[in-house]
């Protein structure tokens, strides 16, 4: 099970959690999103490899962007 992380700006409160989490969770094949507001790190475990460019078009459709 692949687990990847990202960095994510623009949170600043749980809703921005709750908004990214849900979006990354509709996404085939995520498995469980772990979002840690205080850094903007997320942890994103899988069955199988999520290209960066999925994730990012989730976050982006959350209202944030991934960190490059």
């Amino acid at each position: 099970m692949p687990t990847t992380t990202y960095t994510v700006t623009g949170m600043t409160c749980g809703h921005c959690v709750n908004s990214v989490t849900a979006e990354i969770s509709k996404i085939e094949g995520v498995t469980s999103v772990d979002v840690d507001l205080a850094s903007g790190a997320v942890r994103v475990d899988s069955s199988t490899p999520i290209p960066t460019t999925t994730i990012s078009a989730a976050v982006d459709e959350a209202g944030y962007q991934l960190a490059d």
